[in-house]
């Protein structure tokens, strides 16, 4: 007897699919179903992303011709009704029954099935075809050997246009490049050269749209646009910016706070966890050490560990801000200091070990660091003069 193959889920494989096309990530999907990442990614695979067709039909965008369209078609051609006259009973344009006649009327008996148009609709929609860099041997290995120096595919895109202006067909776009790592099929690039990109990643992460994501935060939050003009100008100090560095698996973490003229240090030792209800706590320890003066305002990113702003705002006395939603340029302080810590706390690494003598030691190494942006002058000198004055 020959081996059994998996048995099929249908039912649970529907309700996946069905997240995925609702918005739900694949991670967030697999979860929910009680199943594995493993099983979503399989499932994934087998349809090269596409949703099988029972499910992406109910889906499916009303600027296409449905099924029951197709067949109202057909049954209003078959009583001999005019283009405009059916396209008036369906409530399409004239040129839309028009194009669709034209493109799917047997030729043999000037018959109209619909049933086998909609069918063959949804077989051109998957358009299967071999890529360029599935079909250019000398082109893949170009691309090939560019990826195996850990080039990106922007940077190899454009080396393509310098250093071959003759050859046009090989103009490809760093999109293309990326379709041939993840989508590439047979006789496409290696899976194995994912690993060569900056993430590494061996699935593309889906992306969220900023102006669709949810508040966090039960509070009314103020936006960075309605902080302070004077702000912008760095001609104070007192206007904090700040973030989490987050350690291997978002188990640990430590809160960072940089004041934006003088680039002044202090970090926030988080030892129990990040959730909103600890880094709260250990904000008001950092604090209450620092002069009232000093004390201005706070721009944060809309991180739900800032859920309790509304009882952080006493401390600051023109208010806490928070910054657009995937906009880290707009705290371009906070994330430049982020990059340096990472040199004294690497990403993937556990912070849990790096109790509050580190945490000062860090500091102070920082702190007493001159700065070419200071005029190489210290933050920690700009900042105690700026307060004795």
């Amino acid at each position: 007897m020959g081996r059994r193959g998996r048995k099929r889920q249908l039912d649970v494989e529907a309700r996946y699919w069905q997240l995925l096309l609702s918005g739900v990530g694949t991670v967030q999907a697999c979860r929910m179903l009680g199943i594995t990442r493993k099983t979503g990614y399989r499932w994934r695979a087998e349809n090269c992303g596409i949703p099988p067709v029972r499910i992406a039909e109910a889906a499916r965008s009303n600027r296409y011709l449905s099924l029951l369209e197709r067949q109202r078609i057909a049954t209003l051609r078959g009583q001999g009704l005019g283009v405009r006259e059916i396209a008036r009973r369906i409530d399409r344009s004239p040129a839309t029954v028009s194009r669709e006649l034209r493109r799917n009327t047997r030729p043999h008996d000037k018959a109209y099935d619909g049933d086998l148009a909609h069918a063959r609709a949804r077989q051109r929609t998957r358009r299967p075809r071999r890529g360029k860099l599935n079909l250019d041997s000398e082109l893949r290995d170009v691309v090939q050997d560019k990826l195996e120096l850990d080039w990106s595919p922007e940077q190899i895109a454009q080396y393509l246009r310098r250093a071959f202006p003759d050859r046009s067909d090989w103009h490809i776009c760093h999109e293309t490049i990326y379709q041939a790592l993840y989508h590439g099929g047979r006789g496409g690039l290696s899976r194995q050269l994912s690993r060569r990109l900056r993430t590494g990643r061996p699935l593309r992460r889906r992306r969220r749209r900023a102006d669709q994501r949810q508040c966090r935060f039960v509070a009314p939050a103020l936006l960075i646009d309605q902080r302070p003009a004077i702000v912008n100008d760095r001609v104070r100090i007192g206007d904090w910016e700040g973030d989490l560095i987050v350690g291997r698996m978002s188990q640990s973490a430590i809160g960072t706070l940089v004041d934006r003229t003088s680039r002044y240090l202090r970090l926030v030792h988080l030892p129990d966890g990040h959730r909103a209800d600890q880094l709260r706590a250990a904000l008001v320890n950092v604090l209450e050490r620092l002069p009232e003066s000093a004390r201005l305002t706070l721009t944060w990113d809309q991180g739900s560990e800032m859920a309790h702003h509304k009882e952080l705002a006493g401390h600051f006395r023109d208010g806490i801000y928070f910054a657009r939603p995937a906009s880290p340029w707009l705290r371009g302080t906070n994330e430049n200091t982020n990059g340096l810590l990472r040199q004294y706390f690497p990403k993937g690494s556990s912070l849990v070990a790096h109790g509050p003598d580190i945490l000062r030691m860090v500091e102070d190494h920082l702190n007493h660091r001159p700065r070419k942006i200071l005029g190489w002058r210290t933050p920690h000198e700009v900042f105690h003069s700026a307060l004795a004055s």
